[in-house]
């Protein structure tokens, strides 16, 4: 029987978490599960029982079942990227606030790991999405994103002049703080705090929500997983900057273009279990639901 082999990515930022980590490895190590660690975060674990360490790149997950994440949504958005270019699936355990990508919270965590042991786990696909940016033509940054693409004025003071286009025509022109597009697993994110709807996951769509634009129509619109949703920055305007998942940025020049497609590889979430989407909403934002009484049964 073939080795199994799991990717460890840890918040190291703090000691609690450096603990859970190693209560993890020792867990996994006992039932033969060997696990990777990243080179720049090994230091910080003191690696032990059945570790090998590797550099953070795209081949770290390479090989291995899946990758593991202890953290909040940024951890993992950081261990997406390890994990899409392996095409291995990501299951997070919430160490954060909010943690919406996350499988399970802290007090799941050994739970979590017995159903990795056990191999009692489902994978789902989670939509992305692929950006272009070019100038007169000439690319100049191609990237993803797992939650969304934004677009944002490079200065606080200044104001960017953007148009939206959806399929090759125009939608709308303003000025703005940015304007994003945004995936449904993103919708929960920064597109949620722009004023952007929730969209359940197994919608295919994609979402376009301006952030403070000063605009009688700047509303969020939500179009076609196979729509070209593209943002002009006005030539005669300011520099802008594009920024996916709030981990890859580039500078862009006034009169950049910036395509956004639905992606063409799909990010792996680990599901331990069955449930609605309704519920994991209710429970991650505290939303208030007294008084539901439930559909008749009579």
């Amino acid at each position: 029987m073939t080795e199994r082999e799991i990717l460890l990515v840890v918040h190291t930022g703090r000691q609690s978490n450096i603990k859970l980590a190693m209560e993890v490895a020792l867990r996994f190590a006992e039932a033969g599960v060997r696990l990777r660690l990243l080179d720049d975060e090994a230091p910080q674990l003191y690696p032990c029982c059945s570790m090998s360490i590797v550099p953070a790149d795209d081949k770290a997950a390479e090989g291995t079942e899946l990758v593991f994440v202890l953290g909040g949504d940024g951890t993992l958005l950081r261990a997406a990227e390890l994990a899409r270019a392996a095409g291995v699936p990501v299951l997070g355990v919430n160490l954060g606030r909010v943690g919406f990508l996350a499988e399970a919270d802290s007090d799941m965590l050994h739970e979590a790991i017995t159903h990795v042991i056990d191999r009692e786990y489902h994978v789902e696909d989670r939509m992305t999405v692929d950006v272009t940016a070019s100038v007169n033509g000439l690319e100049i940054a191609k990237t993803w994103a797992l939650n969304e693409a934004s677009v944002e004025k490079s200065s606080r003071e200044r104001i960017l002049d953007v148009v939206v286009e959806i399929d090759g025509r125009p939608v709308s022109a303003f000025g703005t703080d940015g304007v994003l597009c945004a995936t449904p697993t993103g919708s929960t994110a920064y597109a949620f705090s722009a004023g952007g709807p929730v969209v359940w996951p197994d919608v295919q769509a994609l979402l376009v929500v301006p952030s403070n634009a000063h605009a009688l129509f700047a509303r969020p619109l939500v179009v076609s997983p196979a729509s070209v949703v593209a943002f002009e920055v006005d030539p005669n305007g300011h520099p802008a900057v594009l920024c996916c998942d709030g981990r890859r940025t580039f500078d862009l020049p006034a009169g950049t273009r910036i395509e956004v497609v639905g992606g063409k590889t799909p990010i792996k979430l680990v599901r331990l279990r069955e449930g609605p989407f309704a519920d994991r909403l209710v429970e991650k934002f505290s939303l208030p639901v007294q008084g539901w009484r439930g559909p008749s049964r009579g």
